[in-house]
């Protein structure tokens, strides 16, 4: 019996040990949450850490976590950090039982390395960064050597030992309580922060523009399960390293235009670029990570100033008219860089800094007060979201963050044609059934889509009108479907007459190929 008691002790002053490590953690992110409300809320150790997780991911495996969790991947990021966290807490706890200074300055190193990612981030504001990490280490390195001290073996009798437990219980919690509310406190803080971004988001009204999108009937094909020709805002795919929104106050908010080949350089406020006359246009983007039949892309009514007309004026010329500047680099708030050829945005295309998304100021996560678009290239080298700084250079000069990360440096974007209905593994009744979906080969157009059911011939797919080349097409066929399992395949042909490529290449380096194909069983 006395070996079981032992037995029991022993494992209870663990769990208590383990429960003091967890406490000191929670503390130390809370109050590290508090001094982010008050310095910086991006200078929060889970965001900065996060982000510096991010930054030394191998390309393929940030590729895999936006195919499996999509849109979701920055959460399951950060609650990956807690996890690995509570493990260590729960170590660190265990071993204060006996070495209560040893714990102490393991959370203190936690600290150190929170304080470091946050000066190595690119939007670093300075020393001040550091502060949320160093001061939540430090009390809750403190926090966890007088709750070790309470759960510490003790060689006093039994009752006395569990007057003792009681107390560590009671200090733990009421500790938990004032961590909590100080965390609580800090998100409020931090919410505050953006409370001025968003007041100048609501109190933005986008002026008409001087050359209004096209009217393209037609564009619509009344054809259940396709994708719609104008992805709502709410459904339009994000895809950024961005850990938290970037939430910028239109109105301090700040464009420079400066670098090789730059004679006029200008800082441009939001005003000003309304001010200028303004397009609209129906563009598609498509991120680079998209996998052939993916979801990542989406077709929206932009509004915005034509990025040529500025860089005009501030002395820039292509390289195909003497320019010294091959690449044009763009910055966003959170240190991001992009790199665009200079020669595709000033070939005449609707390259554009915008404003506006399907009639509104654009969203917060889509980029507000103003991103870049330009039309045919991936995301990752032209739509550069938050954007602050466009600083003309070369390609040889400067790598942006994805090419430094092994994507390639110019990335027009490749035709492909995605089956939206029937859904994969669909089991239609056999007849009619309309095989839909959409085709994109942004600034050549679409000009053809073709339908192959099993091994048989391929066939002409019916369009919608083309809207401009810089949108995807809507097609559709009706297949007189029989019963049993088929195979249905489609590829496009764009308008310079190239049809898609059949072989299959992945995202990495320059954007997946291949043609989309869904198995259905037919009843």
């Amino acid at each position: 019996m006395r070996g079981v008691s032992s037995f029991r002790t022993t494992f209870s002053r663990t769990a208590l040990g383990a429960l003091a490590g967890l406490v000191a953690a929670f503390t130390a992110l809370s109050v590290a949450e508090l001094a982010a409300g008050l310095v910086r809320p991006a200078a929060s150790p889970v965001t900065v850490v996060g982000g510096a997780v991010i930054d030394r991911t191998p390309a393929a495996v940030k590729d895999f976590a936006i195919r499996t969790f999509g849109e979701n991947d920055k959460i399951v990021l950060q609650l990956g950090i807690l996890a690995v966290l509570a493990v260590i807490a729960i170590a660190l706890g265990s071993l204060g039982l006996r070495h209560r200074g040893a714990a102490a300055a393991g959370i203190l190193l936690f600290g150190i390395v929170g304080a470091a990612a946050a000066l190595s981030r690119p939007d670093a504001a300075g020393i001040a960064d550091a502060l949320p990490s160093m001061a939540g280490a430090a009390v809750g390195a403190l926090t966890l050597y007088f709750l070790a001290s309470k759960a510490a073996p003790s060689s006093a009798p039994s009752s006395a030992d569990d007057l003792s437990r009681r107390g560590f219980l009671v200090a733990a919690g009421t500790t938990a309580v004032v961590a909590g509310s100080a965390g609580v406190l800090g998100r409020f803080l931090s919410g505050r922060r953006g409370q001025g971004a968003a007041a100048s988001r609501d109190g933005l009204v986008l002026p008409k523009p001087a050359s209004p999108a096209p009217a393209v009937p037609g564009v619509q094909l009344k054809v259940p399960g396709i994708s719609p020709f104008t992805t709502p805002n709410r459904d339009f795919y994000r895809v950024d390293t961005a850990l938290n929104v970037p939430e910028v106050d239109a109105g301090t908010w700040r464009l420079c235009i400066r670098g090789k080949g730059v004679t006029r350089p200008r800082t441009y406020t939001l005003d000003e670029l309304l001010a200028r006359p303004l397009i609209e246009r129906d563009i598609t983007l498509t991120c680079v990570s998209n996998e052939v039949g993916g979801p990542y892309a989406g077709t929206a009514r932009w509004l915005g100033v034509p990025l040529a007309d500025l860089l005009n004026e501030a002395g820039v010329r292509p390289p195909s008219q003497g320019g010294t500047a091959d690449q044009l680099v763009a910055r966003s708030v959170d240190g991001m860089t992009l790199g665009s050829p200079v020669e595709d945005v000033m070939d005449g295309r609707d390259a554009m800094l915008a404003v506006g998304m399907n009639g509104e100021p654009l969203p917060f996560g889509h980029g507000f007060p103003v991103r870049m678009l330009v039309p045919g290239l991936y995301g990752y080298v032209s739509a550069c979201k938050w954007i602050t700084d466009i600083e003309l250079t070369t390609f040889d000069a400067y790598d942006p963050y994805w090419v430094k990360r092994k994507w390639a440096r110019r990335a027009p974007i490749k035709t492909q044609a995605r089956i939206d209905t029937p859904k994969p593994f669909a089991g239609p009744a056999a007849g009619t059934v309309f095989v839909a979906g959409v085709a994109w080969a942004q600034h050549r157009g679409i000009t053809r889509v073709e339908v192959r059911i099993d091994d048989g011939p391929w066939r002409d797919a019916d369009l919608a009108p083309q809207a401009t080349a810089d949108t995807w097409r809507q097609w559709s066929y009706p297949w007189r479907a029989t019963a049993g399992g088929h195979t249905i395949t489609v590829r496009a042909t764009d308008g310079t007459g190239q049809a898609q490529t059949e072989q299959r290449t992945p995202t990495i380096p320059d954007g997946a190929s291949g043609w989309h194909s869904v198995f259905v069983t037919v009843s």
